[in-house]
């Protein structure tokens, strides 16, 4: 009987992983099998459907071509390649013979699953002095940077000189969000335009993710960690609270306020909303452009059981991003923070590629 059992469980098991389309709580699917190498090319994704931000993306390559011409023509043929495919109704069956290559993604665990997180750009309140509830310093990189810098418990003890306060805002959290995304937009509250606050550089500790500290000391179950979960305990929790578990992350960002400007990412160019996505250069390098069948969520953050395609383009990196993993950008603000926040899923992405032979005209 036992035997029986353990047979049946392992059959279970091999069908989950190998021919089962129902996908997890996570969006994790199994169409595809076991796949044995980061990027395998397919004869065309085995997918339905069309690429729901055609307008998005060519946006964004249009950003590419104005911002950085080296790039655009890194990848000019694949570009013009993908718009002649998604002007002629983007079937995925059809990509060859608009001289376009599929390479389907290993995932994280060599089924085709790529975890997918989200990020954005925050608006912060703040003001020039410190006054009232605004009472949080953001700071400057300090010129001295080639020397070791203080840990980020030093930092809130008032380690740096005051001259590298750059603002003073009315959350501790919303000051370490803003690192954790890299950039954002402070609001002075004066009427006049928006400051860009751009990444100027880290104190060169190393990285402790607070999400974990919380699951170890098990504040937050791992299946329900993520940006909102971290926000949602620090709202429980006084500030005395809060400034221990972020000082469990010795690591400290700086910014550099500039005038009003587009959120560019790592390549320097304009981001477009869900059309670009961060990524682990050593295995999606710049400018790759990736169709992306993403998990649907809803306004709670629950997968639907659908997914959307998306054509989108690799534009930034981040320190978490590594492997078969990308962090989508969401846009502006705090509706933007709400939908990124949500994201720890995981779909099936298809690198896109101008191909080598000239399928339309072989003797080309």
């Amino acid at each position: 009987m036992v035997t029986w059992r353990k047979s049946l469980i392992l059959g279970m098991l091999a069908l989950a992983l190998s021919g089962c389309h129902r996908p997890t709580e996570q969006g994790q699917q199994y169409k595809d099998g076991k796949l044995k190498q980061d990027l395998i090319e397919v004869s065309s994704p085995n997918t339905q459907g069309t690429p729901i931000n055609g307008p998005d993306y060519l946006q964004q390559v249009s950003q590419i071509n104005q911002t950085s011409s080296r790039l655009y023509n890194s990848n000019k043929e694949t570009y013009q390649a993908v718009e002649n495919w998604l002007r002629s109704g983007a079937d995925t069956r059809q990509l060859r013979q608009f001289n376009l290559s599929a390479f389907q993604m290993e995932g994280v665990d060599k089924y085709g699953n790529v975890q997918f997180t989200g990020y954005y750009t925050p608006v912060l309140e703040a003001r020039l002095t410190q006054q009232g509830e605004f009472q949080y310093p953001l700071y400057k990189m300090p010129s001295n940077s080639r020397s070791k810098l203080p840990s980020r418990a030093a930092i809130y003890n008032g380690a740096l000189s005051p001259s590298l306060i750059a603002a003073y805002s009315n959350s501790i959290m919303d000051n370490f969000m803003m690192e954790v995304q890299g950039s954002g937009y402070v609001d002075f509250g004066d009427g006049k335009p928006l400051t860009f606050f751009g990444y100027a550089g880290k104190n060169g500790h190393p990285y402790r993710s607070i999400g974990k500290v919380l699951i170890d000391n098990g504040e937050v179950e791992r299946k329900d960690m993520s940006m909102l979960a971290i926000r949602d305990w620090a709202d429980k929790h006084n500030d005395a609270e809060v400034r221990k578990l972020l000082e469990e992350n010795p690591s400290f960002v700086f910014f550099k306020p500039e005038p009003f400007t587009p959120v560019r990412g790592a390549s320097a160019i304009p981001l477009v909303a869900l059309a670009s996505v961060a990524s682990d250069r050593s295995i999606i390098p710049a400018g790759t452009v990736l169709l992306a069948e993403i998990p649907l969520l809803d306004d709670t953050g629950k997968f639907t059981g659908e997914y959307q395609m998306r054509l989108m383009v690799a534009l930034d990196v981040g320190g978490a991003i590594k492997g078969h993993h990308f962090d989508i950008y969401h846009g502006i603000g705090k509706d933007a923070g709400h939908m990124a926040g949500f994201y720890n899923h995981y779909g099936r992405v298809w690198v896109l590629k101008k191909s080598q032979l000239n399928l339309l005209n072989p003797s080309s």
